[in-house]
């Protein structure tokens, strides 16, 4: 191996280590968010609404957050990142203490922007790396959080008890704590220069008329709105069903893992049978998931249900992302990429908020159920395509 190329893998394994940082508040808020909303909102109906705001501070983010990667570069912005979510945890937790739901909500928003720009260490991934090492790039970084999925959760179990009578003030000032470790890793972070600005810039409205790119959104958009609709309810319904926090942590936390774990793999699994039939095969498992989560209501249900929805995440979140880097050049890597998240993450957003909604007002099997549709309409547009015999980008060999 040349050195170039050590350089390069050990690039990505800080990355890699970085995002499974940052996503430890993600992990950790997904177990405590819906619960802590119950408890600080008049209406259970907007239980979910502070995962909502978080989401949208996400698709928000991609915003400032391409200023900053184009202006002063990408690690610079993941420092910015870092403080913010330092911030937002210390929001939460003021939240928390003193049960406000506002002051709640605000943690959201910071919380929301900080994890949108930590969206974009997949992206710098696929740019430190080469262009046949790139899947595997964009798979590994993707794979970070695994250690996050054992991590969060386990967080949450060992410190929600801490200040009673203030449950999860402990774990949110711990999570505050858990950026200061990025900041450590980026401190010697090196990426590839930006690109030189092109004295004629392509216009947006071009690059996501793309079947690559609108493929891509569209499959990053039901890859994670499903995920999301079903994943943000699911402690809420077993805490209806009786299960305690601890239960509803773990069931988290296997979905969590399914949702990483594959990372180390999927790259593989794109390079080899391509991007359409692995976001295909993501598709199917989701799928799978509502017949689960549909059949019965035991902790077993919950934990089976959920792993296979993160693996179905996975498969097509991963294949998103990979077929997203075929549909733009070097210098409008920015641009596209904060395209894609303001749509993906702006459905995001839509579905947490929803997610609560629906729960209380519909029930938890017609919450399963809206997550079909979207499915059907992933695959009607790959199969659509590929009829057409557009969108032929396929993933780089290894």
């Amino acid at each position: 191996m040349s050195t170039e190329d050590r350089a390069m893998r050990s690039t990505v394994w800080r990355l890699f280590f970085c995002q499974a940082l940052m996503n430890s508040t993600m992990i950790g808020q997904a177990t405590m968010g819906a619960l802590i909303g119950r408890s600080l909102s008049s209406d259970i109906a907007l239980a979910t609404l502070p995962m909502a705001i978080q989401m949208a501070g996400t698709m928000v983010a991609s915003i400032p957050a391409s200023y900053v990667f184009t202006r002063w570069g990408r690690r610079a912005g993941f420092i910015i990142g870092a403080f913010v979510s330092i911030a937002g945890s210390l929001t939460f937790g003021l939240g928390v203490y003193l049960q406000d739901f506002g002051i709640y909500c605000l943690g959201a928003v910071l919380a929301g922007l900080s994890w949108g720009v930590a969206q974009h260490y997949r992206f710098a991934a696929a740019e430190a790396a080469t262009p046949a090492y790139r899947p595997r790039a964009i798979a590994l970084v993707m794979a970070g959080p695994v250690l996050s999925a054992i991590f969060g959760p386990e967080l949450v179990k060992h410190t929600h008890q801490a200040f009673l009578p203030y449950v999860f003030l402990g774990t949110y000032l711990a999570l505050a704590l858990v950026p200061l470790v990025s900041l450590v890793l980026l401190s010697g972070l090196k990426l590839p220069p930006l690109p030189r600005k092109t004295a004629v810039s392509t216009p947006l409205g071009e690059i996501i008329r793309r079947p690559a790119f609108v493929t891509a959104v569209v499959a990053g958009m039901v890859a994670y709105g499903t995920m999301n609709l079903a994943m943000t309810a699911t402690p809420l319904e077993m805490l209806l069903c009786g299960f305690t926090i601890n239960d509803s942590a773990t069931v988290i936390q296997a979905h969590a893992l399914a949702m990483f774990a594959p990372g180390f793999f999927t790259g593989h699994l794109i390079a080899r049978f391509g991007v359409r039939t692995v976001i295909v095969a993501g598709a199917c498992l989701t799928a799978a998931c509502v017949a689960i989560l549909l059949t019965g209501e035991s902790f077993s249900h919950f934990a089976l249900g959920l792993a296979v929805l993160g693996l179905g995440w996975n498969f097509m979140f991963v294949g998103a992302t990979s077929l997203q880097t075929t549909s733009y050049a070097p210098q409008e890597r920015v641009k596209a990429q904060a395209a894609n998240d303001f749509i993906v993450f702006g459905t995001v957003a839509c579905t947490a908020f929803l997610s609560g909604y629906v729960h209380a007002r519909l029930g938890w099997s017609v919450l399963n159920l809206t997550l079909i549709p979207p499915l059907v309409a992933a695959l009607g547009l790959l199969a659509w395509q590929k009829a057409r015999g557009t969108n032929r980008a396929a993933a780089v060999a290894p």
